[in-house]
């Protein structure tokens, strides 16, 4: 983020360099060369300028993702640098009221005049309260863009990933939701539809329609977004979104009119909540209850690829969603067809320096491969494992990790990205390869030899000390 601060006085211009560097860009503007002196003089990027003017604020190259914070003095009307700073194309705009000073105009009166310019108080120059209140006001900004964009359309498709998982389906209603659509006129769809039971039943339980779509309906939809997947996912059969939210690493290839992809968070329902309290909007306690479950789902209760933003969407939204209905999806998770792929992969399991790798053969979905490699992670003393099966003519690789530093997602990406599709976390990846593929660059080899060539790669790829990271 950059951040532009407008100030008048040496001890806010010093205050707000400390909370802000060097998490954002920072340049402060002072109308007085000896205020800029005091400052230079303190390493602290400075320009001079007249705030009452616009070309002032457009030679800082102000604009919609340029955090604007000016300093009300108490001595000078706040309503002209703040007319000029809002015609230069600034969106993210503050007025702080420095110490010991009274405001040049009551907050209210300037306010009915510039609804949309934030004021701030002393408390927060703390460092993180500040930088929490700007990446508020950023989302918030961002939100009611996309909300403006998709206005106008009659019919909106939120479009998720094939096999839709807990917070493919959270995603899409969370979005709706921020869109002020009903499922008529926002549709949450698919290519293929669910095969996991918790999946199906968590469908159920929250009455949530997930339409099957073919590429001919695509030209249905007056705006197109997509949720916890990305455009390029799709191959040809998409090209461009006109939204794209997104927890996965960036693609190349990506193009979207507007998009919020964070790889370093554990679940697009995250970032969706985020964007929900941004604009303060009314949750139901379906929506809530979806993004909760999707958020324990994909970071396994908080323990995998976590940050604090998903601990503080978890937090903010129990007292929000139904623990029952939580509780019930989340009581399907045994099955008698996982527990026989389970017993598979034992058989034909590779063990060394906790690292387990196995090959389950043919399966009919792509889920049993994950649920089989999360399964073997919870063994004692086991910190990868790797496993792989044969559905249809492919063979998919899912890895899951625990304790390691080296990231599953460069993993997958080093050995199968040049014979496939290939990506993921640091705690979690998974690879798509066509057999023939495979058999080309290994060999033809059976069950046995795939376990201990996973193992092999593994452990080439742990004990890599080029690769440190």
């Amino acid at each position: 983020m950059r951040c532009v601060a407008v100030c008048q006085t040496t001890q806010v211009a010093r205050n707000l360099w400390t909370a802000l560097v060097p998490d954002v860009d920072v340049e402060i503007m002072v109308k007085s060369r000896t205020l800029s002196r005091q400052l230079h003089n303190d390493d602290i990027s400075v320009r001079v300028a007249d705030p009452w003017r616009i070309d002032s604020y457009v030679k800082c190259d102000v604009g919609p993702t340029t955090c604007v914070i000016l300093e009300d003095d108490g001595q000078h009307s706040v309503r002209r640098p703040l007319r000029a700073i809002l015609d230069a194309g600034a969106v993210l705009v503050y007025v702080l009221t420095a110490t010991g000073a009274k405001a040049s105009s009551p907050i209210d009166e300037w306010r009915k005049e510039f609804p949309d310019v934030s004021p701030i108080s002393l408390s927060h120059l703390m460092k993180r309260s500040l930088l929490n209140a700007l990446g508020r006001s950023f989302t918030r900004a961002r939100v009611k863009q996309y909300q403006r964009y998709f206005s106008d359309a009659n019919r909106v498709l939120i479009l998720l990933h094939n096999n839709p998982d807990p917070d493919a389906m959270a995603s899409g209603l969370a979005l709706r939701s921020l869109l002020h659509r009903t499922k008529a006129t926002a549709i949450i769809g698919t290519f293929q539809g669910m095969t996991r039971p918790e999946n199906i039943r968590m469908a159920n339980l929250l009455d949530i329609s997930v339409e099957l779509l073919t590429a001919d309906s695509l030209d249905n939809f007056d705006r197109i977004a997509t949720v916890d997947v990305q455009p390029n996912y799709f191959g040809k059969i998409l090209s461009h979104v006109d939204l794209v939210i997104d927890h996965h690493p960036d693609q190349t290839g990506t193009s979207a009119t507007f998009s919020d992809i964070r790889p370093d968070y554990g679940s697009a329902s995250t970032i969706l909540t985020e964007h929900l309290q941004a604009i303060e909007a009314n949750i139901s306690e379906r929506t809530a209850t979806a993004m909760l479950y999707a958020i324990k789902s994909d970071t396994l209760f908080l323990s995998r690829q976590t940050n604090r933003e998903d601990l503080e969407s978890f937090t903010f939204l129990y007292p929000l969603a139904n623990p029952a209905l939580v509780r019930k999806m989340e009581g399907s998770g045994v099955t008698t067809e996982r527990l026989t792929f389970v017993s598979r992969a034992v058989k034909a399991a590779k063990i060394r320096d906790r690292i387990y790798s196995t090959h389950i053969g043919k399966a009919p979905r792509e889920d049993l491969v994950a649920y089989v490699a999360d399964f073997l992670l919870q063994l004692d003393d086991v910190k990868w494992s790797i496993v792989s099966g044969q559905v249809g003519d492919e063979l998919i690789f899912s890895v899951r990790n625990s304790g390691y530093s080296r990231n599953a997602g460069e993993f997958v990406r080093m050995f199968f990205q040049r014979i496939g599709k290939a990506g993921g976390h640091r705690a979690m990846a998974k690879a798509v390869v066509p057999i023939g593929a495979f058999r080309q660059q290994f060999g033809n080899i059976n069950s046995s030899q795939i376990s201990a060539l996973l193992l092999t790669l593994a452990t080439e790829f742990l004990t890599d000390t080029s690769r440190n990271e």
